[in-house]
């Protein structure tokens, strides 16, 4: 851990059907809970046909958010986790949304994709359920989405997030709580249809234990328990006997089931004909539940960064040696990157900015990645790669950031794509990209030896370099990028002098 490590930690789960909040000290590298908020917000429901959060919805959220904000708003910046999930990754007045939660909650949000909520919900449960070496599988269902993991330890080998959760699921089959026998066996076919692709990979030879980690599986497990049809979690037995419940009334009021919340209920059944569906598809016979999910994983990875083991990096370093890409003419730029920044950091306060300059460095790591797909415009593909791929560790926001980056490493320079990028690094990416031009400039030859010394100044619209008396003179084809390179930033508004 660092020197003076945060005593407190918190993570927050925007998910489709509630909000969850976990709170955690952090005493002699030591973690313990100390809080836990959870509300049943359905954000799920209130998408329309367009994928518009409806007003109502986004009230409720906020109104929760408030509750949650005044417990963490006061927290240092960097000491808390907030993640969007499956409704806020569609809905496509999401932004206009966040914009108001992050005012409420004082931190910044971000939406994540399916492929990483797997890893962190599989993270939480691994630190759950401590070292085990087993090969599990890990199941979560939300309100909006469905994730499956095989693992071990707490290193996960698949990952997969399909777009069936309880919410989604229940609005679809059994709207305003009315049950049917063939509805059921309409939503069960139709979740099976959707893990029909992964039926292969996720198969039960492939892996020795099910762990359960979500609201709906606990009270799946609870209700089998309550009614003696399990007594190890959930079993196929149980499942059938549940099954043939829920098929026999006509209203999820007509359940009667022991142990089961008024919360969970309008969400009950659906969640049942995802279980069901996944059970007979992967051939699983028992599965036991944990109680780590998402923000226990968060907190997991939170930990991480915080005591220098981010995964990002490490999957900078995966990324960049997938695409071949040169290391030694990376760390040549690095290097250059450095030099300006101590420069800059006496009077630029983005200088010194761990956060910025650690996507700076990135970039520089990965700026040539789209050269294994062509040279040609090899910025634009290596900024598609980013902004696209399934990046661990990464946040929508994250990957959009370093892939604007990336893509405004050369030829011309808009700063109008730096406007669609969240409000704290709308102006500080562009100072961090135009160090990144300038280093990446002055290394085209791609020599191993050093550049001699030279100084850096900048103001808002201002860049001037000073070289050693002479070697712009004995550098022609530098100083020909150089003039070349005054002109694209003069086009955006910049002015680059240099002597």
């Amino acid at each position: 851990m660092p020197n003076n490590p945060p005593e407190i930690v918190a993570a927050v789960d925007l998910g489709s059907n509630s909000f969850h909040m976990i709170v955690c000290s952090l005493k002699d590298g030591k973690l313990q809970t100390i809080d836990r908020l959870k509300e049943t917000v359905r954000l799920a429901a209130g998408l329309d046909k367009e994928n518009i959060l409806d007003n109502d919805t986004q009230n409720r959220a906020l109104a929760c958010l408030e509750k949650f904000g005044q417990r963490v708003r006061h927290f240092p910046l960097g000491t808390v986790r907030i993640v969007g999930t499956n409704t806020l990754r569609t809905a496509v007045n999401a932004q206009a949304f966040l914009t108001k939660a992050e005012q409420v909650l004082n931190h910044p949000i971000h939406i994540i994709s399916g492929i990483e909520e797997a890893r962190l919900i599989y993270l939480g449960v691994a630190y759950s359920l401590g070292n085990q070496a087993q090969l599990r599988l890990v199941m979560d269902i939300g309100g909006g989405s469905t994730e499956y993991i095989i693992g071990t330890g707490e290193t996960p080998r698949e990952k997969e997030s399909l777009n069936m959760g309880c919410v989604t699921i229940s609005n679809r089959f059994f709207q305003d709580g009315v049950l049917s026998k063939s509805a059921f066996a309409q939503a069960v076919l139709f979740c099976q249809q959707r893990l029909e692709p992964f039926q292969t990979k996720f198969h039960r030879k492939h892996w020795e234990q099910a762990i359960g980690a979500s609201g709906s599986l606990r009270s799946i497990a609870k209700v089998l328990q309550a009614k003696n049809w399990s007594n190890n979690g959930i079993t196929k037995a149980g499942l059938e006997l549940l099954v043939a419940r829920i098929q026999q009334c006509n209203h999820v009021n007509e359940l009667a089931l022991p142990e089961l919340d008024a919360e969970r209920l309008p969400v009950f059944a659906g969640g049942v004909a995802i279980v069901y569906a996944t059970f007979k598809s992967l051939g699983i016979e028992q599965m036991t539940v944990a109680d780590g999910a998402l923000r226990e994983g968060l907190i997991q990875d939170l930990l991480g960064r915080l005591d220098n083991h981010d995964i990002r990096a490490s999957t900078v370093q995966t990324l960049a040696s997938r695409y071949r890409t040169d290391e030694r003419h990376a760390a040549r730029i690095k290097q250059t990157i450095n030099t300006m920044l101590v420069q800059l950091s006496k009077k630029c306060s983005w200088a010194s900015n761990e956060n910025g300059v650690q996507f700076l460095q990135w970039a520089a790591d990965l700026h040539e990645i789209g050269i294994d797909i062509a040279h040609s415009q090899y910025h634009k593909h290596g900024a598609y790669l980013i902004e696209n791929g399934d990046l661990a560790g990464f946040s929508r926001q994250d990957q959009q950031i370093l892939a604007t980056i990336v893509r405004s490493q050369r030829r011309k320079f808009s700063p109008a794509l730096f406007t669609d990028l969240p409000e704290l690094w709308s102006t500080e990416a562009v100072s961090l990209t135009l160090i990144l031009r300038l280093a990446i400039l002055l290394h085209r030859n791609r020599a191993d030896q050093m550049l001699p010394g030279f100084k850096i100044t900048m103001s808002k619209v201002k860049i001037s370099l000073k070289f050693a008396i002479g070697w712009l003179e004995q550098s022609p084809l530098t100083h020909a990028d150089l003039m070349q390179e005054a002109e694209y930033l003069k086009a955006a508004g910049y002015k680059l002098e240099f002597c």
